[in-house]
């Protein structure tokens, strides 16, 4: 059966996601992406930013098939936050456009009605790393939170 995933990444590498249908995570999530496989689904989620005076809310900006099977490239697609150095994310997944929410689903609505998230008020420490399994129930709430 295929698994659902959740995807953390900043807006800029959301937006490569979508125009590059590639997702790629550090090395030291190999064991983490190496469990994704071909069928399996992908919500990529983006961060809250601030730009100049406003902040932009978490979202969750597509849905996507993974269509291969995961492999190693270093070249620079992706751009890497500044707290994560010369990270490339090379470890990497073809991917298939399904859904790209337009506008974006806003993230912190959900929050109260996802399973997964069991700290309400400290629900980020949900999300941290590159990315996790998340159940059914949850990913059709996230899907249908227009």
């Amino acid at each position: 059966m295929s698994q659902r995933w959740l995807c953390t990444s900043t807006r800029e590498n959301a937006e490569v996601v979508e125009k590059k249908h590639v997702w790629g995570v550090a090395k030291r999530y190999n064991n983490t992406i190496a469990r994704a496989k071909k069928g399996d689904t992908l919500l990529i989620y983006a961060m809250q930013t601030k730009i100049d005076d406003n902040i932009l809310p978490s979202i969750i900006s597509g849905e996507y098939q993974v269509i291969s099977d995961v492999y190693e490239d270093d070249s620079r697609i992706f751009q890497t936050p500044p707290f994560l150095g010369d990270e490339s994310f090379p470890l990497r997944l073809k991917l298939k456009p399904l859904n790209i929410f337009k506008p974006p689903i806003e993230f912190k609505p959900l929050i109260p009605e996802l399973g997964f998230i069991k700290n309400k008020k400290m629900w980020t420490g949900h999300i941290r790393g590159a990315m996790r399994v998340i159940p059914e129930e949850d990913y059709r709430k996230i899907i249908s939170g227009r």
